[in-house]
C-alpha cells in the first residue's frame, strides 16, 4: 500500500480463464515494471486450474474478482475497473511478462500526451517479432484487403498501411491499440461506457478506440515500454470456436461501421465474405493464422527518446 504522500495504488486488471503458470510469471513481473505501488484484480471469467487462487494466496496486493462465469473479455475487464472512475489503470493479459519499467514508461508517456485516453507498449512474441499492436482503424479498403490477402499475401500494401509495418517503431498517435496491454484514462474510458460487453472476445479494443476517437481522445503507442505476450492460450484450446468469435466480432464491427438501410448489400457482402473466410480457416491453418509479421526486436533499438512537449502535437 502507499503511504497518505505517496501515489495511490495503480489498478491493474487481468482477466483470467485458467491462465495456468504464467499468471505468476505476470505478477513477478509487474514488480519490476513500476516504482508505483499496485493493486492487482483478477476479473476471473470461471477458472478450473487455481491458478487465481495461488496467486492471490502468494501475493498480498492481488486479489479475485468472480465475474459469475465466462462472460467475455470486455465486459470482465469493465467489472475490474467498475469501482475506480479517475486516474489511470493498465488492462492486460494473464500471459504478459512486462520489461522492468515498462508500466513506468507508459505513465510517464501519458503526462506527455494529455489527450490520450489509451497507451500501449510495444509488444514482443516469445520468438523475439515485433507484434503489429498499433494499426489504423480498419476501413473498407484496408480491412477487406487485409482479411483477403494477408494470410496469403502478407506484403500486400493493404495490410502494410493498416498495420503501419513499413514505420520505423516510435512514439506516436494510432488508430487503435492492442487490448492485451492498455494504460487508459479512466474518465475518457468511462464516458464512453468502457468496453461494449456485445464482443466476448476480439474487436472490442477497436471498437473502444473508435468510440474515443469520435469524442476527440487520442491513442499512443509507446515503444519505449516493451511487454512479451505469450498469446494464443484461448484459440490453441478451442480453436474453431475462436475462429468463429474472431469472424463474428469482425462482422458485428463492420457491421456497425456501415449501419444505414442504403449499405444492407455492404452489409451483406461482409456477411457471406467472413463467413466464407471463417470456414477456410476451420480447414487451412495458414488462413487461421492470418498475416504473418517478421519485424524483430533490435528495431527497438533505434527508437528515438520522446521530445520534450511532444505529446502536445
Amino acid at each position: 500500500m502507499s503511504s497518505p504522500s505517496g501515489p495511490p495504488p495503480l489498478r491493474v486488471v487481468a482477466v483470467t480463464y485458467s491462465p495456468g503458470a504464467a499468471l505468476e510469471q505476470f505478477v513477478d513481473s509487474l514488480a519490476g515494471a513500476t516504482t508505483r505501488p499496485v493493486e492487482v484484480v483478477l476479473a476471473d471469467n470461471g477458472s478450473t486450474d487455481g491458478a487465481p487462487e495461488r496467486a492471490a494466496e502468494r501475493h498480498a496486493h492481488v486479489r479475485i474478482l468472480r465475474t459469475g462465469g465466462n462472460i467475455g473479455y470486455g465486459a470482465a475487464a469493465n467489472a475490474g475497473l467498475a469501482d475506480v472512475r479517475t486516474g489511470r489503470a493498465l488492462i492486460a493479459n494473464p500471459d504478459l511478462r512486462f520489461a522492468p519499467g515498462s508500466v513506468d514508461e507508459l505513465l510517464a508517456a501519458a503526462d506527455r500526451w494529455p489527450r490520450a485516453a489509451t497507451l500501449g507498449p510495444a509488444i514482443m512474441t516469445p520468438d523475439g517479432e515485433l507484434y503489429p499492436s498499433a494499426r489504423d482503424l480498419p476501413r473498407l479498403s484496408t480491412g477487406a484487403g487485409h482479411a483477403l490477402l494477408g494470410w496469403a499475401w502478407p506484403g500486400n500494401p493493404w495490410t502494410a498501411r493498416y498495420r503501419r509495418e513499413r514505420e520505423a517503431p516510435r512514439e506516436r498517435p494510432a488508430g487503435w491499440l492492442s487490448g492485451s496491454c492498455l494504460l487508459v484514462d479512466l474518465e475518457a474510458y468511462w464516458s464512453v461506457g468502457g468496453f461494449d460487453p456485445g464482443y466476448f472476445m476480439y474487436f472490442e479494443d477497436v471498437d473502444l478506440a473508435e468510440r474515443l476517437t469520435r469524442a476527440g481522445w487520442l491513442h499512443v503507442y509507446v515503444p519505449s515500454a516493451v511487454v512479451e505476450h505469450e498469446g494464443g492460450h484461448a484459440t490453441q484450446r478451442e480453436p474453431h470456436r475462436m475462429q468463429r468469435v474472431h469472424h463474428t466480432s469482425a462482422l458485428r464491427y463492420l457491421s456497425g461501421q456501415y449501419p444505414r438501410r442504403r449499405h444492407a448489400p455492404l452489409r451483406t457482402a461482409f456477411r457471406a465474405g467472413l463467413g466464407g473466410r471463417m470456414l477456410i480457416s476451420y480447414v487451412s491453418g495458414r488462413v487461421a493464422a492470418g498475416a504473418p509479421f517478421q519485424r524483430r526486436a533490435r528495431e527497438l533499438a533505434a527508437v528515438p527518446e520522446p521530445r520534450p512537449g511532444s505529446g502536445e502535437s
